[in-house]
């Protein structure tokens, strides 16, 4: 290594930015240097590079405030669709009063005054042309003036038909109300739609009438959209009791249109008596598998019945179709008392089949009214689905909550037809307790609840209190659970207009007695204590727990978040808020009744659900914990493992037992004890990085269907964030749009009763957006769209998921969905991505680097998951997907060497040492021996991230690495070598961003003076500038564009500013990696 090549290109602009510090050598030029440095600022203070406004721009596609711009319900009458009739006879059940029915429905309830009222239009002929034949629109054309006699003749020669003079005209007004909903939705006036409008139009074909309809007006929107919006794909959902024939015959060759029909059928024996309504017909051609059949074979079908088939049949499916306009042909004449239905669907239900709809194609949603001929339930059905659209939280249901056996044999029996076609149901094997009874007693009792219809706004609580930043670790500044974590996910808040859209929540000390609830009065004790104990006690006390640390505040800041939250839930259960964000730490989730773990003091989640349960008047009070941070919840399942009233589900990173907490308890085989048997449910990913998909199918196919029939009575997230791209401990790549997706599935549970309880999270710029968008979506904003294209489910996703299904079907019947082994036998190769079998695939990406010890992915898929990615695009996090930490043990958390240093913490992520001691690990500035050689000692694993083994590993995955001469030199050298101990991690890699298109170029001259000695590049720019031992344009540049990591093209270190020190960390791989291919020809070697 050459002299001096190795130094960093800065001193550090922390120091830079309160008083300029160049280098020693440029003491003679400190005038000149300084008027230039002036000049640089102003310049940068004037304009930006192209590389920066790309950027800027990229990031602009995560603006949550842009999502919010299309706002508003659309409703679209007539008056016109009340002057038809048959004329034949009076008492027909397709009538005016339908119509009138539900906007008086819609004015009783208030929600008429919330709609933007939208102008009907008449459909031209052109438009009408789209689906159906000339000879058919000019023969219902004439019917205006027709007499009596040649209409009714005309009329019996179709099937339940009936055509009268205004007829028509009603009917070209009804496609044109719904093509303005159409068009206001798609260019973003509206948010989405309901039309109000007669005659149906589902069962119209393209040359003939039928079941009370002249022309097809979803139908047709379907077509409009495509030809006239742009639109490539388009989901059409008929929940109409009767089979939507005329729509299916329109669309059956046609892959971009998917159209479901959930309608009774009874084998045929119901009309319209077709064998096409069946489930074995899935369309032809290029569309097979997108015409889907969910046939009814008996009556009294219930709200359980459909949402199992949205929750497992619909929802799959359509996020693997990803469409971007969604069509509802809004029949409810399967609604309770319905005379032609004899189904048993409340109007709660559709309220909720209507909010399961808006998370997708981004909230573009139209409905367009079918059958119903029940005045009373049509119309409350209708108002209760636009409740839904303008953002009103979901109602409790009532029991049963448990799909019957005939509606599990007949969703099976689609999934089975449906198949080979989606990657999304190819992840069922199905249950083999289809005919044993449920062990656990069915929950009949509803929750309390008032007779009032939810209201229409949704108001969210937040709870914030940045005094919960003075925990903080006092031996190293480095520790991932740093006080800026509250602070940068607030901020994101404000800078998206969060926060003033919520209300905000004090936090408050939560009572000793409050914190018994759940903890031993000895553990309670001993936190107390620490308030007055000396930093050498809190350091031993630390110590002596797993992965703990502890300041003098650390138990008041514990006891505000668990306050916070408790005042957080009363405002919920009250009704003053719908639901609520809880922006606290320290975190909770693995707490234990006695003592401290993981991070965690007092166990936040649990306090607050025993809280709830004693504030309940319901007792008692059904909670649901979702846990979602990638680590198990140890406390949290210990504490509920034998209480029926609590059901815990957790969604983590297991492997097999070596991921922290690295217990036995994390596994799926741990279902509760005793009475709690069947409610604890752990969801225990083993390998692979799981990502959207995975949760995803997670929810769809065991969280939801379990979290439905448990029907809680609140929800509580234990929302940590380090399952999300680019943290440095979790490892896995769900993305903010990702969360954004579970927290809305989340709240079609408990009326809305949600709130989100910050755990875990360790990227700053991965939690707060992630945090952020769960926080808009509370607010009511639809889901953004997920990466495209869609990354399949892993294999190991899909093992973990038929585990824990085949270990909690005896216990919920909503898991018991057969698909039969001759199905599965006859699949060539499940649509997963994960390990392959080709040996000859296999054979040519062993030559990739290989990911740490610990993993269990082979090359091939790290290949084929970075293809994917690539394409994907979308990279909050910046950091290489393909390599995840290693496994850790539980250890303790503090290191044994140690310098105290006090610290103050601002929100602008700047940490003031008071002492002049440096901590452990902590380098200084390479500045001080500018001309002498440095050996940078980086782990075993030089090429793919940290590689800390299992025995140096802390808590979660996190340590520090050690220093060791004899790692690289072995003991033998005359050189004067200067050791750097490289952070594993620092709190500024979120600023490392995506390799340009053009990659890394180390040949590459300084952009200011065309130097081509030690140059660097800016890892959030890209821009390539000299050293400071050259003419300091690095130094510069880091200067006026605050951007702190930066790449050497000597040695392919990388240096951050902020921290004054060398990283090392798995998302810095991809850059070194193209830089060592630009400088070498080749990539960094994989570790034998």
């Amino acid at each position: 290594m050459q002299s001096g090549s190795s130094g960093p290109p800065g001193s550090g602009l922390k120091s830079v930015r309160r008083s300029p510090r160049l280098s020693p050598q440029c003491s003679g030029k400190e005038e000149k240097r300084g008027s230039d440095l002036q000049e640089v600022k102003r310049r940068g203070k004037m304009e930006k590079s192209k590389e920066e406004e790309e950027m800027s721009d990229r990031l602009k596609t995560l603006d949550l405030s842009s999502r919010t711009a299309a706002s508003g319900t659309g409703l679209v009458y007539s008056e016109v669709f009340t002057r038809f009739w048959n004329p034949w006879i009076s008492s027909f059940a397709e009538n005016p009063d339908r119509v009138t029915s539900i906007m008086e429905e819609l004015k009783k309830q208030d929600l008429l005054s919330c709609c933007v009222r939208v102008e009907p239009r008449e459909a031209t002929e052109e438009e009408l042309l789209l689906v159906h034949t000339k000879p058919y629109v000019d023969l219902m054309r004439s019917t205006q003036t027709m007499t009596d006699s040649e209409l009714r003749t005309l009329s019996e020669t179709y099937d339940s038909v009936f055509i009268h003079t205004e007829t028509f005209h009603a009917a070209v007004l009804a496609v044109g109300s719904v093509l303005q909903l159409v068009d206001q939705v798609m260019t973003s006036d509206l948010r989405n739609g309901f039309a109000v409008v007669r005659p149906p139009g589902h069962h119209a074909q393209a040359g003939e009438a039928n079941g009370y309809s002249m022309f097809n007006n979803v139908a047709i929107a379907a077509r409009y959209a495509r030809t006239r919006c742009s639109v490539s794909r388009v989901l059409i959902v008929d929940w109409d009791v009767h089979h939507g024939q005329g729509i299916q015959y329109l669309f059956q060759e046609d892959p971009s249109v998917l159209y479901f029909s959930i309608h009774r059928y009874e084998r045929g024996e119901y009309w319209p008596h077709l064998s096409e309504s069946s489930s074995q017909f899935v369309g032809s051609g290029q569309a097979e598998g997108t015409n889907i059949n969910l046939p009814w074979n008996k009556t009294e079908m219930t709200d359980s019945d459909y949402i199992t088939a949205f929750q497992q049949l619909l929802l799959p499916v359509a996020y693997e179709f990803q469409p971007q306009l969604v069509l509802v042909s809004a029949g409810f004449d399967s609604a309770v008392g319905d005379p032609k239905g004899g189904m048993c669907v409340s109007p709660q239900c559709f309220h909720v089949l209507t909010q399961m709809l808006m998370c997708l194609a981004e909230g573009r949603l139209v409905l367009a009214l079918e059958g119903g001929y029940n005045l009373q339930s049509t119309a409350e059905g209708a108002a209760a689905c636009v409740r839904a659209l303008l953002g009103g939280v979901c109602p409790h249901l009532t029991p049963p909550t448990a799909p019957c056996d005939s509606a599990l044999q007949s969703i099976s029996e689609t999934m089975s037809a449906l198949y080979p076609y989606w990657a999304s149901l190819q992840i069922l094997e199905g249950s083999s307790l289809a005919e044993q009874e449920v062990k656990r007693t069915t929950n009949d009792k509803s929750t309390k609840q008032t007779n009032l219809p939810p209201p229409v706004t949704t108001t969210t609580g937040l709870v914030y209190d940045e005094k919960m930043m003075e925990h903080l670790n006092m031996w190293d500044r480095h520790h991932p659970e740093q006080p800026q974590r509250i602070c940068k996910i607030f901020s994101k808040h404000q800078q998206l207009g969060l926060v003033e859209r919520c209300q905000r929540i004090p936090a408050r000390l939560a009572t000793e007695e409050e914190l018994a609830r759940c903890h031993s009065v000895e553990h309670i004790e001993l936190m107390k204590t620490t308030a007055v104990m000396k930093p050498r006690e809190l350091h031993r006390l630390g110590a002596g727990f797993n992965s703990i640390y502890i300041n003098n505040q650390s138990f008041q800041c514990a006891q505000l978040a668990a306050g916070g939250c408790l005042n957080a839930v009363e405002r919920i259960l009250t009704g003053q808020v719908s639901n609520g964000v809880a922006i606290v730490r320290p975190p909770g989730h693995h707490a234990e009744t006695d003592s401290p773990c993981g991070f965690c003091l007092f166990n936040t989640a649990a306090l607050t659900a025993r809280h709830a349960q004693k504030l309940s008047q319901d007792p008692p009070l059904r909670v649901l914990i979702l846990d979602w941070d990638v680590h198990h919840g140890n406390g949290t399942q210990h504490m509920f493992e034998d209480d029926d009233s609590v059901l815990y589900i957790s969604l983590h990173r297991y492997d097999n037992g070596t991921f922290f907490p690295s217990s036995e308890d994390a596994a799926s085989s741990r279902v509760g004890v005793s009475q709690g048997m069947g409610y604890n449910v752990n969801i225990a990913w083993n390998g692979g990085r799981m990502g959207d998909s995975d949760y995803l199918a997670a929810f769809h196919h065991v969280v939801m269907p379990i979290a439905t029939e448990f029907n809680p009575g609140l929800v509580l997230v234990s929302a940590g964030f380090d399952a999300a791209r680019g943290d440095p401990l979790g490892g896995y790549n769900v993305t903010p749009e990702g969360y954004a997706h579970l927290t809305h599935l989340l709240m079609s549970l408990a009326g809305g009763r949600v709130l989100l309880i910050l755990e875990g999270g360790y990227n700053l710029c991965s939690i707060s957006e992630s945090m952020a968008m769960c926080t808009s979506v509370l607010l009511g904003d639809p889901p953004p769209s997920l990466t495209t294209p869609r990354i399949p489910v892993h294999r190991s996703a899909v093992a973990t998921i038929n585990e824990v299904i085949q270990h909690h079907a005896p216990y919920w019947r909503s898991l018991r969905i057969c698909i039969p082994e001759s199905v599965r036998a006859m699949l060539p190769s499940p649509k997963h991505r994960g390990k392959r079998h080709s040996k000859e695939k296999a054979k040519e990406l062993d030559k990739l680097p290989l990911p740490p010890t610990g993993q269990e992915d082979t090359s091939a898929e790290q290949s084929l998951e970075q293809l994917t990615r690539g394409l994907a695009g979308l990279d909050i996090a910046q950091s290489s997907a393909n390599h995840s930490p290693p496994t850790s043990t539980p250890v303790c958390g503090a290191r044994p060497k140690v310098h105290l240093i006090t610290e103050q913490v601002t929100c602008k992520d700047e940490v003031k040492a008071e002492s002049g001691e440096l901590t452990a690990g902590q380098n200084q500035s390479v500045e001080s021996v500018p001309h002498q050689a440095v050996a940078v000692v980086t782990s075993e694993s030089d090429a793919v991230g940290p590689g800390v083994g299992p025995e140096t590993a802390g808590a979660c995955g996190w340590s520090k690495s050690q220093v060791s001469l004899d790692t690289m030199f072995g003991g033998q050298t005359d050189a004067t070598l200067y050791v750097v101990d490289p952070l594993p991690w620092c709190p500024h890699l979120d600023a490392v961003k995506p390799l340009p298109a053009s990659g890394i170029d180390v040949l590459r001259f300084c952009q200011d003076c065309g130097s081509n000695s030690e140059n660097w590049t800016c890892l959030t720019c890209y821009q390539v500038y000299c050293g400071r031992y050259v003419n300091e344009h690095m130094v510069t540049h880091g200067i006026v564009s605050e951007h702190p990591l930066v790449l050497s093209f000597s040695d392919l270190s990388v240096w951050c500013y902020l921290c004054e020190a060398y990283v090392h960390n798995q998302v810095l791989f991809e850059a070194k990696n193209a830089a060592h291919c630009s400088k070498f020809g080749e990539e960094i070697p994989p570790r034998t």
